[in-house]
């Protein structure tokens, strides 16, 4: 997993799993204390399973209680199948261009 920043936003590069999780979990919480609107990119996520997912829902939840917030961005097919079918669609916001909703 690489991650890359840019401002607000977070760019996760590879595999979004298990294996990733601390790494990713502790990335997201410093960029989240130090911005409140977080941009989490997953365009360049190659794979991902609902434990790294998961991680992603509940610092957004985190974010939400702080009174910041943070997105997902450019979340591929898997993904978008993952949210649904794990309903972390209905507790994260997902960009909604990413979702292909005009």
């Amino acid at each position: 997993m690489r991650i890359s920043r840019d401002g607000a936003t977070l760019r996760l590069e590879g595999d979004l799993d298990v294996r990733s999780t601390t790494e990713v979990r502790a990335a997201v919480y410093d960029h989240l204390a130090r911005h409140e609107h977080v941009v989490v990119d997953l365009s360049a996520v190659s794979g991902a399973d609902v434990t790294a997912l998961r991680v992603l829902a509940v610092a957004s939840r985190a974010a939400d209680l702080r009174g910041g917030h943070l997105t997902l961005r450019g979340c591929g097919p898997a993904v978008r199948r993952l949210l649904h079918l794990s309903h972390l669609i209905r507790v994260v916001d997902v960009d909604r261009a990413a979702l292909g909703v005009g």
